[in-house]
C-alpha cells in the first residue's frame, strides 16, 4: 500500500500497523517518539493495534533535549 512517512512517499505491505512501519524506520528505538495519522495522534499503547489503509499520511516526530 502506499503511504506518505513524513511528507515522502513510502510503500507498507496491506495490512500494516502503526507499530510495523515505526520499527521500519527507527528499528532501534521507540523511545522519544510520537505518531500521527492523518493528523490524528496515535497513543504509543495503540500502535500494535492501529492498521494503517492505502493513502494514510504518517508523521513520525522524535523528541529532542535542548533550550
Amino acid at each position: 500500500m502506499n503511504l506518505t512517512v513524513n511528507g515522502k512517499a513510502s510503500e507498507a505491505p496491506a495490512g500494516s500497523t502503526v507499530d510495523d512501519v515505526v520499527r521500519q524506520l527507527a528499528p532501534d528505538t521507540d523511545r522519544g517518539l510520537a505518531v500521527a495519522v492523518n493528523s490524528e495522534v496515535v497513543p504509543r499503547y495503540r500502535w500494535p493495534v492501529t492498521p494503517l489503509r492505502d493513502g494514510d499520511a504518517i508523521e513520525i516526530l522524535t523528541a529532542v533535549q535542548g533550550g
